[in-house]
């Protein structure tokens, strides 16, 4: 819901702030006050197109700015195209948006300080916000929006779900079929890559872990000569290899027989004599490893010019298929695999060709199910919205649901005919309306704008009220040309659908703004010189004293009237809420 609006040097207003209500809210005024301008400020912080024009005079920018209560239904969608422009958000149950108007006749939009992608920001406003009347921010008027509208009156939107999840199988059977259909010599090109690449990398039979353990001998062999040398140094000096040298293993063994000898005498050094006889064996075990260590150790430079080579070819592979050997194999497997689909592709054809028949078929019937159910729930809506047109004194008004299908060579399977389909089914949804005796039905999109249109969509908005996710609804103009008896039975309607949404409402009527939840005064005077228009909150005796005014005096009589009509308004109100 729109919690607050701060309007600074727009047109003729100097500094507005508003805070309303979250039920329902009404804006009057004489006509040239400035309501019109107050509508246009909300339409520039929605995102419409900012006209320098709008700049007061002898300022250099305007800015508007509204803070938004966002409602847990709209947060998912909200964060997702937030992230996309990395804007910054502690929490989502808030946002401030933002529009700055500059001399140079360029404008900046932000939320939550952020500047934001105009495309995104009208995108977001658009899912808080309509404005009914002479605004382009009209849901209604948007036909590709109606099936989703009808759907959510009817409850079909589980369904319409399931039928997606078919549409995108089908989909990918299809890519997968484009794929197998590509002209013949491309894919024998690709095949010959393909075969080329997979006997590449299987003739170089790697193993994991395979090039790590390479390196490491790689290293091993450079350092050959000087491994030698220095295991021949160790192993002298464990055995000496010279004759009348005595090595420290043949030391130890002598050191332990003259211990063990002392030990026979002197029982107190039996445990040197035993430390010095595991000294002597652990001596002789680490000459025998050092023996055989170097005799290991290869010298072979062909050795080493094997182990280059296969380290270099390891490394071209991972080049051209991957940054490891396990990216190298499972490169392979991809490769192999789209090499069996191009060998075998015929059969593959005839297989893909069988699955896309039996989801044309399944989606035919849940489509043609779904389709029947819309056509039911249209009548239901038409009869419901021309109940709620009568209400509103338009008695000869007509309204329907258009649904119609188109068939397609390709499509689905729906009875005996083939027909168009998408994600959302076989239907083209289109509301469809006659405002007056005699008139043919025409698309909603096509009414011409003014109090007929507004009342329109305010018998549209009773009825889908819980199907319309929009929290916020601004209704202009919507009194145009309709009398005070009718104004009464707009105003409970405007109320009621407040129960669903936060409603502002702009009126002439005394017996319309009477319903308000919260009521403001649009005025226009002049100060310093210069014409401003503010906007002022009425508590109780001013609401009186304004709709005595609207009245057409300020009489006893007409405060008396205006009296009345708080006190008819404050009665309905209670009484439906004790209804409920």
């Amino acid at each position: 819901m729109l919690v607050e609006l701060r309007i600074t040097n727009f047109a003729i207003i100097d500094e507005v702030y508003l805070e309303f209500s979250e039920g329902f809210n009404v804006m009057t005024g004489e006509t040239g006050a400035g309501k019109s301008i107050v509508i246009d400020a909300v339409n520039v912080v929605l995102g419409a197109t900012a006209d320098r024009d709008f700049i007061r005079t002898g300022s250099d920018k305007a800015t508007v700015e509204a803070v938004f209560r966002i409602p847990q239904a709209l947060q998912a969608d909200i964060q997702h195209m937030l992230d996309e422009e990395s804007v910054d958000y502690q929490t989502l149950d808030e946002l401030l948006f933002s529009r700055e108007i500059r001399t140079n006749g360029r404008s900046v939009a932000r939320i939550n300080g952020s500047v934001c992608k105009l495309n995104t920001y009208r995108e977001i406003g658009s899912l808080l916000l309509d404005i009914h009347g002479q605004s382009e921010h009209l849901t209604l008027l948007r036909p590709r929006e109606h099936i989703y509208l009808l759907d959510r009156f009817a409850g079909l939107e589980p369904q319409r779900h399931d039928l997606a999840k078919l549409v995108r199988e089908l989909q990918h059977v299809r890519r997968t079929m484009s794929d197998l259909l590509q002209d013949e010599a491309a894919l024998a090109r690709r095949a010959e890559i393909l075969t080329y690449q997979v006997e590449e990398i299987d003739a170089s039979k790697l193993k994991l872990g395979e090039d790590e353990a390479l390196k490491a001998e790689s290293d091993r062999l450079a350092n050959s000569e000087k491994l030698m040398t220095l295991s021949l140094d160790a192993e002298r000096l464990l055995f000496a290899d010279e004759v009348g040298e005595t090595g420290a293993v043949e030391l130890l063994e002598e050191a332990s027989v003259v211990l063990s000898r002392l030990a026979l005498l002197d029982p107190s050094m039996q445990e040197l004599a035993t430390l010095a006889e595991t000294v002597s064996i652990q001596a002789g075990e680490l000459a025998d490893g050092v023996r055989r260590y170097s005799e290991r150790i290869d010298v072979s430079p062909q050795q080493l010019d094997y182990i280059e080579e296969r380290l270099t070819l390891i490394a071209t592979l991972k080049r051209k298929y991957g940054g490891s050997i396990q990216a190298i194999l499972d490169y392979a497997e991809k490769a192999r695999a789209e090499l069996e689909n191009i060998t075998h592709s015929e059969e593959h054809l005839a297989e893909l060709r069988q699955q896309e028949e039996g989801l044309l078929r399944r989606i035919g019937v849940v489509a043609g199910d779904l389709s029947q159910k819309r056509k039911h729930a249209g009548d239901q809506l038409a009869q419901l919205i021309e109940r709620e047109l009568k209400d509103l004194r338009m008695d000869a008004a007509q309204f329907a649901v258009a649904i119609q299908q188109e068939e397609l060579e390709d499509g689905c399977f729906v009875n005996n005919q083939r027909l168009a389909f998408d994600h959302t089914g076989i239907d083209h949804v289109e509301f469809m309306i006659a405002a007056n005796f005699g008139e043919p039905l025409k698309p909603l999109a096509k009414v011409a704008s003014g109090g007929e249109t507004a009342r329109s969509m305010l018998a549209l908005k009773n009825v889908l009220s819980k199907a319309d996710h929009t929290p916020t609804l601004i209704f202009d103009e919507i009194d145009q040309g309709i009398g005070g008896r009718l104004g009464t039975v707009l105003g409970e309607k405007l109320w009621r659908l407040s129960t669903q949404h936060q409603v502002l409402c702009i009126t002439h009527l005394a017996q319309l703004a009477c319903f308000g939840d919260a009521h403001f005064r649009v005025s226009k005077g002049v100060v310093g010189k210069r014409t401003i228009t503010e906007v002022h909150t009425l508590n109780d005796a001013g609401r009186q004293a304004e709709l005595s005014q609207m009245l057409g005096a300020e009489t006893d009589s007409a405060r008396q009237n205006a009296h009345d009509l708080l006190e008819l308004a404050r009665q309905i109100k209670v009484s439906h809420r004790v209804n409920l």
